[in-house]
């Protein structure tokens, strides 16, 4: 079983995320260790992009900092390694097809899997055009977890079925933030997507509340939150450590119950 599969044996699955090299690779490297030992799951790391077009203003921030800091995609396989070595918490690279395609398709998946990378999202990669990548990743034994969002429809059916690790479904229209209601109605969106697949589900963009995660946990087998944890990175900075980690509990905790 990959790690992905097990991070949602154990019940409901708390899904972490942060902007790699923000505010340094060393902090981004303590902090998704504070994530894990709150009782994160999995653990989402923003790669950094000039042009983060599903991102909101928290992490389009977010990946300006870590930019000026220095961080670039090889800064963020050698975080993954040093992960890897003190961690079995299944880790998710999120990026843009841009740094995908300058490294080489190919290549990229093949670093991920050396890495320790068990999963890749890449939002502005279609479905319809991701069949390279898919096979790439495959091969790498890397998956390439796809999203559903609310305009997705039809398409909904094909994309669960060829998806990879866990099926992200975006939970609201725009960008990644806080978000303090979600309209969307979820339930139909999972029920379609269960129809079509056995993989897991998670939801993500807008969460950040125990009580919203709560609510939808019992729809979906996780939730992913983002904004919430980069938004205490902005806000602390280097001693956001301590901050994360009871925000990450108490979340974790929430859909425990």
């Amino acid at each position: 079983m990959s790690r992905i599969a097990n991070a949602f044996g154990g019940g409901k699955a708390f899904i972490g995320f942060v902007t790699g090299g923000d505010p340094s690779i060393e902090k981004s490297e303590e902090f998704i260790l504070k994530m894990i030992e709150a009782g994160a799951d999995l653990v989402e790391i923003g790669v950094p992009f000039s042009d983060p077009v599903a991102e909101g203003p928290v992490i389009q921030a977010a990946n300006e900092r870590a930019l000026s800091a220095g961080a670039n995609l090889a800064k963020m396989f050698t975080l993954a390694e040093r992960l890897r070595e003190k961690t079995d918490t299944p880790l998710v690279f999120l990026t843009y097809f841009n740094p995908v395609f300058r490294f080489g398709v190919d290549a990229f998946f093949e670093r991920c899997a050396a890495s320790g990378v068990d999963g890749v999202i890449i939002p502005d990669l279609p479905f319809e055009e991701s069949g390279e990548a898919r096979g790439e990743a495959a091969a790498s034994g890397v998956d390439l977890i796809s999203l559903v969002a609310p305009t997705s429809d039809r398409r909904i059916t094909d994309i669960a079925r060829n998806a990879a690790g866990f099926l992200y479904v975006v939970s609201s229209m725009g960008v990644t933030g806080v978000r303090s209601t979600i309209e969307t109605d979820l339930k139909s969106m999972i029920e379609t997507a269960r129809a079509a697949t056995t993989i897991p589900i998670a939801v993500g963009f807008g969460i950040s509340a125990p009580e919203q995660a709560r609510e939808i946990s019992r729809l979906a087998d996780g939730v992913i939150v983002g904004s919430a944890i980069v938004k205490i990175i902005e806000r602390y900075g280097a001693e956001a450590g301590p901050h994360i980690f009871d925000y990450v509990q108490t979340m974790k905790n929430s859909i425990k119950s």
